[in-house]
């Protein structure tokens, strides 16, 4: 056992197992203490530096006067580095708040036997009432009938007493200042940023925290799983094989890596041609048709000092020159009219 001051106040802290190994934190329901989690132990140290510690108000931790606060409670616990998270009931409850308000400090977190809010105030206010009238022997009978099954009670009745001899030994001012905790708690909407890997642990006969409100948690955190065991208030004494095995199972899974495939493109819808947008595509159609018959119509242009290829075309037949003498050097002229008239009087 070792005793630790937090803000010079002292708590019970019990630490166990290899230095070299990943931390792990335990917190305890309302009226218990560090050693309800012994079942667990042999298995945990196996795979875990275990921290354990009396919650305020509880065994040997300081039990001032309340009301105390779930906040208060959780910053309690925040003396230490990073570590995972195992916690029920209450100390569930504890976790939530670590989650969502120091969610650096957590790396992954099974909240068993949970609730974001623990409704009425009434019925809390009883339990208050009647703790301070019948004193912790009266909680402890009282939270036999709701933390254990009746066939569990009958067939174990060892392990149900171990769990009430703690409820007994509790502090009365400190279960009067837990509970002012529990009915002061609503953390349904702040549980939603909850970005953490976490398990939620249901007792399916439980009356304390139903399984509903464990579901409840597990849907407003992204990615949570949920499992129910055949248990009641109490699943680590109650199923503890089972128990054991799936909180070891998820704290100890290997990291996956999500793989994103790579979205692929999709051609964009087609949209029908509102009257609109038809009348201009008809409108830019003909004037397109028009370019291109102004272009096929355009006159071809000679060019300069070329000849058109006439190649395939009939010959039209040479026009008949007149050839006047003046010597060796013969060019064409024009027949004047004294030409004309010896023309003829040759031919006659």
């Amino acid at each position: 056992m070792t005793e630790i001051s937090i803000a010079g106040e002292i708590f019970n802290v019990l630490i166990e197992g290899d230095e070299n190994k990943a931390v792990l934190m335990l917190s305890n329901p309302l009226c218990t203490n560090l050693h309800f989690w012994d079942p667990q132990l042999p298995v945990l140290l196996k795979h875990f530096r275990v921290v354990r510690y009396d919650s305020r108000g509880h065994g040997a931790s300081v039990a001032n006067q309340g009301p105390y606060s779930v906040e208060g409670l959780g910053r309690d616990a925040l003396s230490i580095e990073k570590v995972h998270l195992l916690g029920l009931s209450m100390g569930s409850i504890v976790g939530l708040w670590l989650l969502i308000h120091a969610r650096e400090c957590i790396g992954r977190a099974v909240l068993a036997n949970t609730a974001a809010q623990i409704p009425g105030p009434d019925l809390w206010n009883s339990r208050i009432q009647s703790a301070r009238q019948t004193g912790m022997a009266g909680v402890a009978a009282a939270a036999a009938e709701r933390w254990f099954t009746k066939a569990f009670r009958d067939t174990n009745p060892e392990k149900v007493e171990r769990v009430l001899e703690m409820v007994r030994t509790t502090p009365l001012n400190g279960y009067l200042a837990a509970c002012a905790a529990g009915r002061d708690m609503d953390q349904r909407e702040a549980i939603r940023s909850i970005g953490n890997k976490v398990l939620v642990i249901a007792g399916r006969h439980d009356l304390s925290t139903p399984p509903g409100m464990g579901a409840l948690v597990a849907n407003s955190i992204e990615g949570a799983k949920f499992i129910t065991l055949e248990a009641s208030h109490i699943p680590n004494i109650e199923d503890e094989a089972n128990f054991t095995k799936a909180a070891v199972a998820f704290l100890t899974a290997p990291e996956t890596v999500a793989v994103t495939p790579r979205p692929r493109r999709k051609a964009p819808a087609k949209k029908a041609p509102t009257k609109k947008a038809a009348a201009k595509k008809s409108l830019r159609t003909k004037t397109s048709s028009r370019k291109q018959v102004a272009v096929k119509k355009a006159p071809v242009k000679k060019a300069s000092g070329q000849k058109l290829k006439t190649k395939g075309l009939p010959k039209k037949p040479a026009a008949k020159k007149t050839m006047i003498g003046t010597g060796s050097k013969k060019r064409p002229g024009k027949k004047t009219g004294a030409s004309k008239k010896a023309s003829g009087r040759r031919k006659s």
